[in-house]
């Protein structure tokens, strides 16, 4: 048997130093050292050995098998690193060439026109403001002076979660954090994502707002007009005309909606201004003292002004952009436009 299990480990060294496919060389190890393999069978008769003769030809085995072993794992080595040679060799890359042109993103339309307007702002020296995105009800409504069963509330649309908080339908809850820290004067702009269940081809679920706010002693409406025309004539033109109109907002008192001359018409009436030749374009008015009361500022000291503008109603009718879905279309021919 020893001589049988030499003559096995010749012939298996022989094999394998010859084969020249990986496959082959796996046929090989499944013939000598497979369950049914050679080995095995050359290993059959060990159990009716002699005791003294049982553990050197057991010894024998173990040694043919980690050479047999050895062997095949050398030249699947050899074989797999002739085959990656091959491979290499055909593909060769020429550096000469022209490369590939890879296309380059660019800022989206909605982060510009966002970034414009914080430029804009910070210009006059406002800083930014920002809070989450799931509110609770005092900071989203109460203590914007809506309180349960308020009119105001219906016109939010809002998306409700189990526990009773909302997604925010407005930035304005930031403005009431900001307060609430009693750090006065307070002179920021709070841009956001804000959520809404409305979709058509003005309205979105979920939109973009830049909500600001000025608190301090003496701060006027007057404050409020400058500060706004000085936007929108920087946005929109110097050439621009703006005008203010009475409105009502739960939180400002007096309101007031600001309309921006026509972009199409200039003034003159079009279907787009639907014939009055002006846009409306933002919300604004004076911080209700309810507001100030709320989070326990003295309104016979303070005063202030909020404004609020959409990000996408900016881009719209910077751009003239018709629909608003198509800000989230990912269409790249309307991408690229910009």
């Amino acid at each position: 048997m020893q001589n049988k299990l030499k003559e096995l480990q010749t012939t298996a060294l022989a094999s394998i130093s010859q084969t020249d496919s990986i496959k082959s060389l796996e046929e090989l190890r499944i013939k000598y050292l497979g369950k049914k393999g050679e080995l095995t069978a050359a290993l059959s008769g060990l159990g009716n050995l002699s005791s003294t003769e049982r553990p050197l030809i057991g010894k024998i085995g173990n040694e043919v098998k980690s050479a047999i072993t050895a062997a095949l794992d050398k030249r699947l080595a050899a074989l797999e690193n002739a085959e990656l040679q091959k491979k290499l060799s055909a593909d060769v890359i020429d550096i000469t060439l022209p490369g590939r042109r890879i296309p380059a993103g660019r800022t989206h339309i909605l982060t510009t026109v966002e970034n414009e307007v914080r430029r804009i702002f910070s210009e006059l020296g406002y800083t930014i403001a920002e809070g989450p995105e799931i509110e609770d009800d005092f900071h989203n409504f109460e203590a914007l002076n809506m309180p349960e069963n308020h009119p105001a509330r219906d016109m939010q649309d809002s998306f409700y979660l189990d526990d009773g908080r909302l997604l925010r339908t407005h930035t304005s809850p930031v403005q009431v954090r900001v307060l609430e820290k009693g750090v006065l004067p307070v002179k920021v702009i709070v841009p956001g994502r804000v959520y809404r269940c409305d979709a058509d081809v003005t309205h979105s679920p979920v939109f973009h707002q830049v909500e600001g706010l000025v608190v301090g002693e003496d701060v006027t409406f007057g404050d409020l007009k400058g500060t706004l025309e000085f936007f929108i004539k920087k946005m929109f033109g110097a050439e621009r005309r703006v005008r203010f109109r009475n409105s009502f907002f739960p939180f400002t008192e007096p309101s007031a909606e600001v309309d921006v001359e026509c972009f199409v018409c200039g003034g003159e009436g079009c279907p787009l201004c639907k014939s009055t030749g002006w846009i409306e374009i933002l919300g604004s008015g004076s911080v209700d003292p309810a507001v100030f009361e709320a989070v326990r500022i003295d309104p016979e000291k303070y005063t202030g002004f909020a404004f609020g503008l959409g990000i996408e109603r900016i881009a719209m009718l910077k751009y003239g952009v018709k629909d608003i879905r198509l800000f989230y279309a990912s269409d790249l021919r309307f991408l690229r436009q910009f």
